[in-house]
């Protein structure tokens, strides 16, 4: 089996959530050809990737394709699919190839269940959710593809700054969310205050950034970011399906809630249970004593 691994790139560099794309293959047994993709200028980045994997794909014979499951990923997932007679999976968290047979799992209901799908078909245009697999210390030399301009659905007429572009959830390693429990804006700087401290990213649910409390490039959750930092702390947060879906990967989690009976601590290796508006100055005082 042949994999097409989709390096996207942040800054000039492979981000986290691509990396670990080598792990997927090696699960599936896969010899792998690494690329990223340069898009020509007016031309939209999943075009870009649509055009020139598909072809790189076609060229090779693969039986695989692999992307992250970013925004990019999750458009050009089925795409390419499309163009390569494939199936496609978008936000698997396991693949596997046993007897001939490609099987994807992936989370629906908002987590509570996982699907298995295999594939009738021979091949497979599958995004891996982040912090499914494991990255190696060092990666692949990748080919750079050119994407050609023609065939292409759209085309960039203007670039306006984008609002929190520099809110970079999917490859932080310490994220700080703050929920509905927050109370208020003045409240949710809190959870500003630790994550710069900790030298991390701001994180909130649904219902802080509906109260306009933080932007919505800061959402984590199944209509948000999907996240898996090696710490995610949870503050006044309940721990609705929807929010947990989209960072269930996290490797430590710690939660601060009042409420005893909160469904956060129930997936939280460590929990605190007090009034968040207490709780985090003492944890911003001591993170600053360690520090200084």
């Amino acid at each position: 089996m042949k994999a097409i691994i989709y390096l996207e790139c942040k800054d000039g560099s492979p981000i986290s959530a691509a990396l670990e794309l080598f792990g997927a293959a090696q699960a599936a047994g896969a010899e792998v050809c690494p690329v990223t993709v340069a898009a020509p200028e007016g031309m939209l980045c999943e075009d870009a990737v649509v055009e020139a994997v598909s072809k790189k794909a076609k060229e090779e014979g693969a039986d695989l394709v692999l992307l992250a499951a970013t925004s990019t990923g999750k458009l050009a997932c089925p795409r390419i699919a499309e163009r390569l007679g494939a199936g496609s999976v978008n936000d698997a968290i396991a693949i596997a190839a046993e007897d001939g047979k490609l099987t994807a799992v992936r989370p629906v209901f908002g987590g509570t269940v996982r699907e298995t799908i295999e594939f009738a078909v021979p091949a497979a245009v599958i995004s891996i959710r982040g912090g499914s697999y494991d990255a190696p210390e060092k990666a692949p030399a990748a080919e750079e593809l050119t994407a050609e301009p023609g065939g292409t659905y759209a085309k960039i007429a203007e670039v306006i700054a984008e609002a929190g572009a520099a809110v970079n959830l999917e490859d932080a390693s310490v994220i700080v969310t703050g929920g509905r429990g927050m109370g208020s804006e003045e409240n949710f700087r809190l959870v500003e205050e630790l994550a710069d401290a900790l030298g991390g990213v701001v994180g909130a649910t649904r219902p802080a950034i509906e109260n306009g409390w933080a932007g919505r490039t800061h959402q984590v959750g199944q209509s948000g970011k999907i996240v898996a930092p090696d710490l995610y702390i949870a503050c006044g947060v309940s721990g609705a399906t929807q929010h947990v879906s989209g960072m269930m990967g996290s490797k430590y989690i710690i939660a601060v809630n009042k409420d005893a009976d909160a469904p956060i601590f129930s997936i939280a290796n460590l929990g605190i249970v007090g009034d968040v508006k207490q709780i985090l100055p003492l944890m911003i005082e001591e993170v600053k004593k360690i520090k200084g």
